[in-house]
């Protein structure tokens, strides 16, 4: 994909000064920031109207987000398809309605009785193809109302389940009830279902504390500009 895009603003990119005329931007997204407010801080740093994401991250993730300034937004759709890979920390033992924790925990369990060999035994279960339930707490559109605005009103919705598909699963370190994990997976993806779906395998609920992408398709966050370096290299001059 990296060969079919002439202008990647990254670390390695020299000045490059027609982001309207189209160029892929790799950016650090901040934590907190929506993908959505990202884009526009962008749109508004460089005055180039058609600037567009490919792939939301959620607010409360930071890491790789691929922004596309002017022609390169024809490309979106094709991005979106780029298997993605992460790193997080779950939580066993809690679980809050968004399955992270933007929400307060709604249930404690004892995880006394989990061994190490049982986290690493159920990582198998989730390898390949699986349909997955979306979060409720997401961005995610069903008949055209974004479905964290059903959570808010306290609606009684569960999503269709999606085929996804899990292409790696790691679990680097136990560290009481924190497990660090690395995966990789297609687009549609939520890794928040992951770790609620592995914590009810566990019988004891779990939840994301942390997550970072770290690559979409060939494209690495380590190559990424944080916001504050893409404003302070690309910023319009009024």
């Amino acid at each position: 994909m990296s060969s079919l895009i002439e202008h990647i603003i990254d670390k390695n990119t020299a000045a490059y000064d027609d982001l309207a005329s189209g160029a892929l931007l790799l950016l650090d997204k901040p934590y907190t920031w929506t993908s959505f407010h990202a884009v526009k801080k962008i749109r508004y740093t460089t005055k180039v109207k058609k600037v567009g994401h490919a792939g939301t991250l959620d607010p409360l993730a930071s890491g790789l987000l691929l922004v596309c300034m002017g022609k390169y937004t024809k490309k979106i759709n094709t991005l979106q398809g780029l298997d993605k890979s992460y790193a997080g920390v779950m939580l066993l033992g809690k679980t809050t309605p968004s399955i992270d924790l933007e929400t307060e925990f709604d249930r404690i369990a004892s995880i006394d009785h989990i061994k190490e060999e049982q986290i690493h035994d159920q990582v198998h279960a989730f390898m390949g193809e699986q349909q997955q339930v979306p979060p409720l707490h997401s961005a995610l559109k069903v008949n055209g109302m974004r479905l964290y605005k059903k959570a808010r009103k306290n609606e009684d919705f569960t999503p269709e389940p999606r085929l996804v598909h899990i292409h790696e699963f790691i679990i680097e370190k136990i560290d009481g009830e924190k497990v660090y994990f690395q995966v990789t997976c297609s687009k549609g993806t939520y890794v928040r279902s992951l770790v609620r779906d592995f914590g009810e395998k566990l019988g004891v609920g779990a939840c994301l504390a942390s997550l970072r992408r770290t690559t979409i398709g060939d494209f690495q966050v380590d190559d990424a500009l944080t916001m504050e370096e893409f404003v302070e290299q690309n910023a319009v001059r009024t």
